[in-house]
Parts: structure tokens; sequence; C-alpha cells
């Protein structure tokens, strides 16, 4: 059972490995002190802060952040140490408010490590304080206890750190905030797994949907495209996942689990739910208005489990996708029934002589009809309530979307502000069905990337036929390329994402304009096959290089001055340019770069390519594929949908691009 303690109340500790959860709505500095018998701290070493986030049984955030998860092991500390107190502060000087009073209110959990919530508290009553004691641990007669203390300091740190019984308390706050103003705390290391956290709290079945290698659900349908996906357009899982004569339901949970598939390449695709387990955290969601009696209940934005406003969206959208993917395989399946049943039906009429010709025979077709349309329209009435109730949804989710999530044409990128921390994911593009127009859902993929890009840039990206002209289609590819790459740059803080650009005959210099003019590229784009060979041997050292310091447990001992960013290589017009040789390393860059922040995006005509036979194969494998055009080439794992992608562009004559760009460029400037 969660205790919701408030001030001064406290609570038994069973586990010693926790975490404590940090959610406040506005970038805070999380930090802990640990205390003698009397709560006093001996040193500064007993301070966990951004820049020096590891203590012994002891770990906090290494940056200011919206959301904390500091990391506790009771039984690992000295044992001198009786308390640990969680400590957060406004950082100053990044334009944030300068007060608690003026900011979001504070919320803190203590958690399991599987995410079962102990004790919460959420921090109240704060006005002109500026630093808080969040809460503390401390040992009682042998046994661990949490207390809810929300103690401010109009002073900041500096009189907190005061208040804990450092004598150099003002030099200490005084490197913290610049640790966290100047990013000095920033450290490379290999990224995380991703593991379930956070679920649909409206959703009732537990379908597997996740990603495949990528992060990213979506894999590429069969015929369309060179990726191992759903085999056809009913999928791979043996046709409709239900039928309404007793069978398994679309919203059956036995009926939607999928059997992995298992790419040409490798191991099998994982295709848990990213966000998902079965206990969801606080704080809760919004609570819909009520609605009126009879009518469903009415929608509102962030509906779903998380810790953050972006992350309940995040699971927002996420359910809506399956919500559309689960009503359309529903009607889907209840129209091939009703097909089936008419097909057997008049099949019954013409076997019996009698029935063949005359009154008889008529009245059976027309009886059979009859139940063939009433059966279509009971599913069609079915699917459009559904409809409504998403497309409603809709309208209320997509203007509350914060840029990560949110189109180009929304005004959320009017407010926009380099970001202090990257987001869980961002926006490729938006997905359809062809029942479902015009509703569409976003297409979200999460960060870091783990698998990279591939832009079609070929004739068969453009399945309609309406582009003739090859040129015009390669240039949308690579503005495609473009947009993708400046939302990645806006969603990083400054200096965390350095773009690299390979062109070799130049020919996407128009559509790359807008990146070289900001000067938010690492160097101008790389041309002719010199430029190649240098791109290519510096990202590929740079993988070698961090491998081996991660493998070896000395991260830390990377040259001076390594930049430890994420890396992004955008190649065009490929193969043009490249030797074998060059080709080997895109295909080390595509296999081993994202493990260690390298990732790559390719703009490219796979028919083109195709010169080098089954050498590229496992390179288009491992890339994600979008095209510059609607198409519908991407497949969920449930029941093979083939759902039609569109890519997320900016609107003709519209300048937020090169807005958005002006300001990461002005804010990358201040790091170098």
């Amino acid at each position: 059972m969660t205790a919701e303690l408030v001030r001064g109340q406290n609570h038994p500790l069973s586990q010693a490995r926790l975490e404590i959860r940090v959610s406040a709505g506005t970038p805070i500095v999380a930090a802990a002190t640990l205390g003698d018998e009397d709560g006093r701290a001996h040193s500064v070493e007993w301070v966990a802060h951004p820049g020096a986030p590891t203590l012994p049984g002891l770990e906090v955030s290494r940056q200011a952040a919206a959301d904390h998860r500091l990391a506790v092991d009771l039984d690992a500390l000295s044992a001198e140490v009786h308390r640990v107190s969680v400590l957060l502060a406004l950082p100053m000087g990044v334009g944030g408010p300068v007060s608690f009073g003026s900011a979001a209110v504070p919320f803190v959990a203590v958690t399991g490590l599987d995410g079962t919530e102990v004790a919460s508290y959420t921090i109240t009553g704060l006005d002109a304080e500026s630093a808080v004691v969040a809460l503390e641990l401390y040992r009682r007669q042998g046994a661990w206890k949490v207390r809810a203390v929300g103690q401010g300091y109009a002073g900041g740190l500096a009189e907190l750190l005061t208040d804990q019984g450092l004598p150099q308390a003002p030099q200490l706050a005084t490197s913290i905030n610049s640790a966290v103003v100047e990013g000095l705390a920033r450290s490379l290391q290999a990224p995380p797994p991703r593991t379930p956290e956070g679920d649909r709290s409206r959703q009732t079945a537990t379908s597997a949907l996740g990603p495949d290698q990528s992060g990213s659900p979506y894999t590429t349908q069969g015929a369309t495209g060179p990726y191992p996906g759903a085999e056809g357009a009913t999928g791979p899982y043996g046709g409709a996942p239900g039928r309404p004569d007793g069978g398994a339901s679309a919203t059956d949970p036995a009926a939607t689990q999928p059997t992995p598939a298992v790419p040409s390449s490798g191991g099998p695709i994982d295709y848990s739910h990213p966000r998902r387990q079965n206990a969801a955290p606080p704080p809760p969601p919004p609570t819909a208005p009520p609605a009126e009696p009879g009518q469903p209940a009415r929608p509102v934005a962030g509906d779903a489990t998380g810790w953050s406003m972006d992350e309940r969206l995040y699971n927002q959208v996420w359910g809506m996708f399956e919500d559309l993917a689960r009503t359309t395989a529903a009607y889907r399946s209840a129209v091939d029934f009703a097909d089936t049943r008419l097909e057997k039906e008049l099949d019954q009429v013409l076997s019996d002589p009698r029935s063949r010709i005359g009154g008889q025979g008529d009245a059976a077709r027309e009886t059979a009809q009859a139940k063939h349309v009433q059966l279509v329209d009971q599913a069609r009435e079915a699917l459009e309530r559904d409809l409504v109730q998403l497309t409603a949804e809709a309208d209320v989710v997509e203007p509350a979307l914060p840029v990560a999530y949110a189109r180009w044409d929304n005004p959320a990128w009017h407010a926009y502000r380099v970001p202090m921390e990257m987001p869980m994911a961002f926006r490729l593009g938006d997905l359809q069905l062809p029942e479902s127009d015009p509703l569409r859902i976003p297409m979200l993929v999460r960060l870091p990337l783990e698998r990279g890009l591939w832009i079609d840039a070929g004739r068969t990206a453009a399945s309609d036929g309406s582009f003739a002209d090859s040129h015009e289609l390669r240039q949308l590819a690579m503005e495609s390329a473009v947009a993708h790459t400046a939302r990645l740059l806006a969603v990083h803080p400054a200096d965390e994402f350095t773009v690299h650009v390979i062109d070799p005959a130049g020919s996407g210099a128009q559509a790359l304009a807008p990146l070289v003019r900001a000067g938010v590229l690492a160097a101008p784009p790389a041309v002719g096959a010199a430029g190649v060979a240098d791109v290519l041997g510096r990202l590929t050292q740079r993988v070698d290089l961090v491998q081996m310091a991660v493998r070896g447990g000395a991260a830390d001992s990377l040259p001076p001055g390594f930049d430890t960013s994420q890396q992004l290589l955008v190649v065009n017009d490929f193969p043009h340019g490249f030797d074998d040789r060059a080709v080997n390393q895109l295909r080390y860059l595509a296999d081993e770069g994202p493990a260690v922040g390298v990732h790559l995006m390719m703009v490219a005509d796979r028919e083109e390519s195709s010169a080098y036979g089954p050498l590229l194969d496992p390179l288009w494998r491992g890339l994600l594929r979008l095209t510059p055009v609607p198409d519908d080439h991407l497949a969920d794992p449930w029941v093979g949908h083939a759902w039609t992608y569109e890519p997320c562009l900016v609107p003709h004559g519209s300048q937020v691009l090169e807005q958005v760009l002006a300001q990461v460029a002005a804010a990358r400037a201040k790091y170098r």
C-alpha cells in the first residue's frame, strides 16, 4: 500500500535498494547529502551532486531536468551514515523560475527497483525558496525509514548546505550551479537497456507491441521494402485476428499476441511494449470532465500513466495507436467473416438443383445478401463509433504535444527553447489506415536512436506514380532528411548532438542550405571521394575508441576535449562516390554505431545501389525505411496492418525551421 506522506510524517522502508523519483514540471537540480547521527555532513565528499554524481550506495542525476531518478542502496552506505537527505534546487542563470513559488509543485516518490511505490510526498507551501530538502532516509534502531521534510531555503543551495553543516557550502553551491549551467557533468556511457515503465491506464488488454531492434514498433511490409516484416496485407500471423462468430476477438489479448518473426540477420525481434508494466507509476493522470449520461467519457490530453506530462502523452499516443489497430482489425475481421458467410450460403443455394432457379433460389440469395449487408453495417457502425472517439482524442492530444512530438505547424514551436535534457522520443511522421482517414496517429520513435534511418529516394517511394521526375523525388527525400535532422538537433540539449553530412556530388546543397546557413553542422558537407573517406574514417575511429573505453570500463579515460555528444551522419546520393571500403565502413557504423552514440541517416535509391548485391543487404535491414511521400510500407507486429506513413515536413513558406535552427546555433555557440 502506498503511503502518501505529509510534512513531518515518516514511513518504514522494507527494501534496501530504492529509487527516488522526482517530477517538477521545470528543470531543477537534484542532489543528496549524507549525514551522521546528528544529521551533519562531514565534508564535500558526503554530497552527491551533478558535478560528482556518485557516492557509495548513492547516485544522482548529472544535469538539471524536470524529472529525476536517484538510486539508493542502503546496505552499501558507510556505517557512519545515518541519514540521506534529498535536495532539490532551481538552477540559477538559465532563465527559468527563480523560486519554487513560481514553479510547478515538486512531487517526490520512493519506489522499489520494480517501480512499486513505497511512499510519496507532494511538496506544497513553498514560496520564495529556491532550494528545499525534499525528504530524508534515516536509520533508527537498525531500521531505515523515510520522512517528508519540505524545508525550504530562500538563500538557495548555499544556505541549505550551510544548514547541513558544510563550512565550504558557498563554494560547493557555486560549483554545482556551474556544472549544471556549463554542462561539465555530462559523461559518455553506453545507452541503458530499455525497460518497461508505464502503461495506458484505460487499456485492459495487454497486446504485445514494441520496438524491433530500433526502439520503434514499426517493421516494413514485405513486398514494398527490404526488411523482414509482414508477409502480405493480412500480416504474418495467419490472417485476420478475430472472428465475430465465436472465435477470438480483436480485443482479446490472446488474439493479438504475435509470434515473433526471426529476421534473416539474426535473433528474434522483441515485440514487448517499450513502456509497459503491471504497476502504473504516479502521479495520477488528469481526470476527464464528466460526460453526458449515456455518452463516452470526454478525452483529455495526458490521460495515460507516467512520471511527467511528456511521458503521459507518449503513452497516450501509444494507446491511440493500439486502439486504432484493434478496432480496424475487428472491422476487417467482421467484413471477412461476412464475405465468407455470404460465399458459403450462395454455394449452398447453387449446390441444390431445386433452388438454382425460380423464386426459392432468388429468395435465398436475397436473404444471404441481406445478412451480409447487416453484418457489414454493424461492423462499420462499431468502427465509426470508435473512430469518432479516437478523432476527438486526437483533437485534444495534438495541440498539447511538446515540440519533440509536435508537427512543424504546431504553435508549440513558436515558444521553442533549447531543452536541457533529451526527451523520451521524437516524431518522425504520421500513421494512418485506409479506414481511418483523415485520422492520423503520430509516429514516435524512442531516443536515443537504436537504429539508423533510410530515406527512400527511389521511385518505389512514390507508389502512386505521381513523381515521374526522379530529380524531384530526390529533392523531396533530401528535404525530409533535413527536417528530421533539424528536429533531432532541436530536441537535444545544446552541444549534445553533432551532425556530419556527406554529399559527394553536392546535389543536396539546396536542401541542406538551412543547416549550413545556421551553422549547426560540425563542418561543411563533405564532397568528393576524399571527403567521404575523411568523414567515414573519423567516425569509424570514434566508434572503435569509444567501444574500447566502454568495454574496458574506462569511459573517463577518453582523450581530453573528446566530444561526448551523440553523432549523426547524413549521407546523400549513395552510392555515388563510395568505394568498397567506404561501403564496409557504412555497414560498420550502422551495426556498431548506435550503441556508442553514432547514428546513420541514408538518403538513397535502393535500386541504384543494387550493383553492390548482397553486400548491402545487412545495411538496408539495419535501417528503418521512411519515404518522402505517403506510402503504406510499415507494418505493426500485431496483425500486420499496412500503415500509411506520411513524413513530418515543414509547411511550405514557413520560417519555423530557420527560427528553431537559429536558437540551436545560438545555444551551441555558448558552449564553444
